[in-house]
């Protein structure tokens, strides 16, 4: 069990996470599933992930490396029903429309939603033929990372949440993002009398902090409460109108004062958001896959990599690693395997892959070594769900250099030349570091190395067949990523 679960819930928790997970196993002895989970931070990919893997199961893609397609053992792919009809469905159809039709980019995740993926399939064994019914159920929650990251909050009390909130925001990074919250915390009492208006300032001021964090200049990650980020219909509620208070210890608040006020908000958010949130979606996982943007990360510098290891670290510690037998596994869900998949491998030429994996393995070491994943199985991989360039060489002088080509989004910018979007460029991208270790080191920006240049595209126009017929989502290792995530169970 992750570091930051332990102790966490309840015996009432772990008697009702029980209680539904034999429901659940109960259930699937009839009919197999597998539950994976897909989250990520802001602009990571993962309503762009979801669609792709989607698609290219139902459309038999190109994925070469996905043992059950490749050997011919799947017969078809298709959308059912979802389980969870409290859950809102993943609105596949519209990405996939705003992917291939409109070549944009599908609104991001803000709030949890999912969508089941039925395969049928021949085992690979006469033995699996023989017991197997040929059909498997892949669950899909597509969840915010920002919500991941609230987790270790059930283990804080206020006091402690207030503490580690100044701490951040006296890092360099944050200090001057954070200077009119701090100067409004500052002249709050928490020994005076509570007033809606004062709090109601203060939670104003402090989610405004939150916010610039998450801009693309800072690209910060550890940055809770989520909620305060992605409020939905919470918004406006005393839950979520809260906020740290400066100078606390461990002293109790008195009955009536600002300190009791949030102190009784912010357990209420833990009671009312987080710990449901856990135990209805995190608890039931049977895989997980996390997608990390390391290069949106190394764009705003190293202050912005170092703080994307802070939240890797958490939300890794966050998960229940470990593997179960049959009769454990009627009460118990642990998360057998956990891939860890570096984004946008696409605006990279693949000579520089290896190394961008490298750099994510270099991120999740930390949570690694602190959880105890010895029981579950994780991978770190460069991908991109949906490849929106391809490759090819250019010759400077004597020099040949290999280069991506693509359509820049409308507004990005090289050397001072701003794209259209409609315009197709070659770009040579340049070199991650050889050494992982580099990227806390150095300019504070990529965007200051001219040897390196990030920029975004827009989703690729797909080529058809003779026939008439629209061809795949193209990618890069999405066919890993899926064997990992349910080859075993396709077997």
């Amino acid at each position: 069990m992750g570091t930051f679960t332990t102790g966490l819930t309840s015996w009432a928790d772990e008697a009702r996470i029980a209680l539904d997970t034999l429901t659940e196993r109960t259930t699937s002895l009839a009919s197999p599933s597998v539950r994976i989970g897909v989250t990520g931070l802001s602009r990571a990919g993962k309503t762009v992930f979801i669609t792709a893997l989607v698609h290219n199961l139902i459309h038999g893609g190109r994925l070469p490396l996905f043992e059950a397609q490749k050997s011919g053992r799947i017969a078809k792919a298709y959308l059912e029903q979802q389980p969870d009809d409290a859950v809102p469905r993943f609105q596949y159809e519209d990405h996939l429309k705003a992917l291939i039709e409109d070549r944009i980019w599908p609104d991001s995740t803000r709030a949890i939603s999912e969508l089941r993926l039925t395969i049928e399939y021949e085992s690979a064994s006469a033995w699996g033929r023989m017991f197997s019914g040929g059909k498997l159920s892949v669950d899909i929650v597509d969840y915010p990372g920002e919500w991941l990251l609230d987790l270790p909050l059930l283990g804080k009390n206020y006091n402690e949440f207030s503490q580690d909130s100044f701490e951040l925001a006296q890092l360099e990074s944050r200090r001057d993002l954070a200077e009119d919250w701090l100067k409004s915390a500052a002249s709050a009492n928490a020994s005076a009398d509570a007033d809606e208006m004062t709090a109601q300032r203060l939670a104003k001021s402090f989610t405004a902090y939150l916010k610039a964090g998450k801009a693309d200049e800072r690209a910060l990650s550890t940055l809770p409460p989520g909620r305060f980020l992605m409020p939905g219909d919470l918004e406006g509620s005393p839950a979520l109108t809260f906020a740290p208070l400066p100078g606390l210890g461990q002293e109790k608040h008195k009955s009536g004062s600002l300190g009791a006020m949030m102190e009784r908000r912010y357990e209420a958010y833990k009671t009312h958001v987080v710990k449901p949130f856990f135990r209805e979606h995190i608890a039931r996982l049977d895989r997980q896959i996390v997608l990390v943007d390391a290069m949106q990360a190394m764009n705003a510098g190293p202050s912005a990599v170092a703080d994307l290891e802070r939240a890797l670290t958490e939300i890794l510690s966050c998960f229940r690693p470990g593997s179960t037998n049959f009769l454990t596994g009627l009460v118990q869900r642990r998360i057998s395997r956990i891939l860890v998949a570096a984004t946008k491998a696409d605006h990279l030429h693949h000579e520089s892959h290896d190394r961008l994996q490298a750099i994510v393995r270099r991120l999740v070491d930390r949570a690694i070594s602190r959880a105890d994943f010895t029981s579950a199985s994780v991978e770190v991989l460069a991908m991109a769900a949906v490849r929106t360039t391809r490759e090819a060489t250019v010759t400077q002088g004597k020099d040949i250099l290999p280069v991506i080509v693509g359509t820049p989004l409308k507004g990005e910018t090289i050397d001072g030349e701003k794209f259209d979007g409609k315009t197709e460029t070659a770009i040579f991208p340049g070199d991650l570091p050889e050494k992982p270790d580099s990227i806390f080191e150095g300019p504070e920006s990529v965007s200051e190395d001219p040897s390196i240049r990030f920029v975004r595209f827009r989703p690729p126009k797909l080529e058809k067949t003779a026939e008439g017929f629209t061809l795949s989502l193209p990618h890069i290792r999405l066919d890993r990523a899926i064997q990992f995530l349910i080859g075993d169970r396709l077997a």
